[in-house]
């Protein structure tokens, strides 16, 4: 194995290629679905953290008067670049009562308002607003876009917005200072590329269906259906930072390490109530998942070693039999979506979430090879290379290739691991029956 020292300018070069052909080639624009008005943009922020060996000089001042190209070629021609940790910028969003997404790890960003000029203008309001971070200086590069994609309801149809990803380079060898917003906010990471692209950090969420299925049911039909169904579970990466900033209003606050057990009545709280820890939980590990993860996905598909299609995992229950029926229902469609992908489409499937799913945008060309299809998250990511004739009214767009009628079918493994419950039930309670009967 190649020491550090050696691997790094490997990655860096690869980084450099990479935000080189997002500026070169951007993503097209896609527009709203019908009925559908809401937009959104996150900004995903990278830097290169200097090694101890690989120092910068200090006489290196960005040139804001070249073009942006050329500041991306000057910035990675430099040895301190080219053997430093390439790093993104993640947050934990704050717990907010009615956020379907508090507590989650995420990209600064959200909804675009009347008065932003464009998506990227959006992503730069929601960077400054969020974390203190001025993305139009001259230290900043705006590199490009990722593939827009719109984000539904996870188990319907029924668009929410238009999801639009921004990469952002800082020139900067120092760590830029952030401020970060309280109601927005809890903490922020820098996450070392190396790590997103570890294998050996691959892990699941599990996550409380029960808020779905028993929304309507209160307290005692969450327990029920919990109790039943278990968790569902879905691909995450875990997260190791390199450096973390925790969001407080407290003059002289210090994070407790030893903070004291929570008590058998607020664990049996949490437990009935949400698989999801509070945004103040600091000793719960850092999980990329769903929607960020399937942005990130795209970004990390471009990059060595390519294993995003091996990498991901279908999303799943973890009650045993529940499992083995979803695997049973859903064999042949994998199969047959599996086929889709080696025959060299460029599917899409990470970005999903127990409320949200992303889909994906692809160009229908009567059965011919379009280079501008798009794909949103974990499986792969398609180029564009020029203008299309596609829709402009939102129609053309389709789901990603390896969920394409997946939750579909989740549904239909419910319903018959429901019958399955009650039949073994009913087999239970009737054997109870004849046994009591015969010990009278």
């Amino acid at each position: 194995m190649e020491p550090e020292a050696e691997q790094s300018p490997g990655l860096s070069r690869h980084l450099h290629d990479v935000l080189a052909e997002l500026y070169r080639q951007p993503y097209p624009h896609v527009p709203n679905p019908p009925n559908c008005k809401k937009r959104a943009s996150v900004a995903l922020i990278i830097r290169v953290r200097p090694t101890y060996d690989h120092w910068p000089s200090s006489n290196y001042t960005p040139d804001a008067s070249q073009p942006d190209l050329e500041r991306l070629d000057d910035f990675f021609s430099q040895p301190w670049v080219q053997h430093g940790e390439p790093e993104v910028l993640f947050i934990k969003r704050a717990s907010r009562v009615g956020d379907r997404w508090t507590g989650h790890v995420a990209l600064p960003g959200g909804k675009r308002d009347p008065e932003d000029a464009d998506d990227k203008a959006a992503a730069i309001r929601e960077a400054s607003e969020e974390i203190g971070l001025d993305l139009t200086t001259k230290d900043i590069i705006g590199v490009g876009n990722l593939p827009e994609r719109v984000v539904s309801t996870s188990w319907g149809s029924q668009p929410l917005m238009v999801l639009c990803p921004y990469v952002f380079l800082t020139t900067c060898s120092d760590s830029p200072t952030l401020r970060l917003q309280p109601t927005e906010v809890a903490s922020t990471h820098w996450i070392p590329l190396r790590a997103l692209l570890s294998p050996s950090l691959r892990t699941v969420e599990h996550v409380d269906m029960s808020q779905r299925f028993g929304r309507q049911g209160g307290f005692l039909t969450r327990v029920a259906v919990r109790s039943l169904m278990g968790w569902m579970e879905f691909s995450a990466v875990r997260l190791v930072p390199s450096e973390s900033q925790q969001c407080t209003t407290t003059p002289g606050f210090l994070p407790e390490e030893n903070a004291p057990r929570p008590s058998v009545y607020q664990r049996f709280k949490a437990w009935c109530l949400s698989g999801q820890a509070e945004s103040t939980d600091t000793a719960r590990p850092l999980l990329l998942w769903g929607l960020t993860l399937g942005i990130l996905a795209d970004f990390l598909d471009m990059l060595p070693p390519h294993q995003a299609v091996q990498l991901w995992r279908y999303p799943t229950f973890t009650v045993p039999d529940l499992r083995l029926i979803v695997s049973i229902v859903t064999y042949h469609l994998r199969k047959r979506n599996a086929l889709h992908v080696r025959s060299g489409a460029r599917p899409s499937d990470t970005a999903s979430d127990a409320e949200t799913a992303a889909f994906p945008v692809t160009e229908e060309t009567d059965g011919k090879h379009d280079h501008n299809e798009v794909g949103i998250g974990g499986l792969g990511v398609g180029r564009y290379y020029g203008p299309t004739d596609r829709a402009t009214d939102g129609t053309s767009y389709a789901v990603g290739i390896m969920l394409r009628g997946y939750y579909d079918r989740l549904r239909v493994a419910i319903w018959v691991f429901l019958a399955w419950r009650v039949a073994i039930g009913s087999i239970a309670g009737v054997s109870a029956w004849h046994i009591i009967r015969r010990l009278r």
